[in-house]
């Protein structure tokens, strides 16, 4: 009787231990079909690594990359292990944020003051009504020689003390008396029409 009970009483003991092995290792029997969910956010977070990114600014043109002071996203593999020791980029602040917002609304403040002189210059031209060419005439209202850029810019500096670049002045082919109209392109935004008037003494 005491063998049977011995042999009671050990089984008892391994079937108790077997559970509780099993039961701390993976829990209870109903939430081993929950293992699989438990590894997604680690699935997840490798992911998220492997795309960490710095955002950089350009201090001189980089091939397949960008312009000079191009702000642009890379790896940060390929920042720390080949754009930053070239020297070729600097790694953007909020200091640095704030400087380039600043240096873009100057430069696009500068651009409105020379458009809006351009604008200006163009009305003078408009309201100043024809330039006086004189040459020297031949017969049937033909003139010696032909009208230039160079001439008119001449006569605009002469007689409204503007400095105009002879490259921006595009004038027809004069070569008669009569009334002409020169452009000037005084903005990429702005072109001013000048009326000449050609005549012979």
């Amino acid at each position: 009787m005491s063998g049977k009970m011995a042999t009671s009483s050990t089984s008892t003991i391994l079937s108790w231990n077997s559970s509780s092995w099993l039961h701390s290792f993976v829990g209870p029997i109903n939430e081993i079909s929950k293992l699989p969910n438990k590894r997604m956010p680690m699935l997840v977070l490798a992911q998220k690594k492997a795309k960490k990114t710095r955002k950089i600014i350009l201090k001189q043109d980089v091939t397949d990359l960008g312009k000079k002071g191009q702000l642009v996203d890379v790896k940060a593999g390929y920042y720390r292990n080949f754009l930053l020791p070239t020297g070729r980029v600097q790694i953007v602040t909020p200091d640095l944020l704030k400087e380039m917002r600043i240096e873009e609304e100057r430069i696009e403040a500068e651009k409105k003051h020379v458009k809006e002189e351009a604008q200006q210059l163009a009305l003078i031209f408009e309201t100043v009504g024809a330039f006086k060419v004189k040459r020297k005439g031949g017969k049937g209202g033909q003139i010696f020689g032909t009208v230039t850029a160079q001439d008119l810019v001449d006569i605009i500096k002469a007689q409204i003390q503007r400095d105009v670049d002879k490259r921006i002045v595009s004038l027809p082919e004069i070569r008669e008396t009569g009334e002409y109209i020169a452009e000037l392109k005084l903005h990429p935004e702005v072109t001013a029409q000048v009326r000449l008037n050609v005549y012979a003494n």
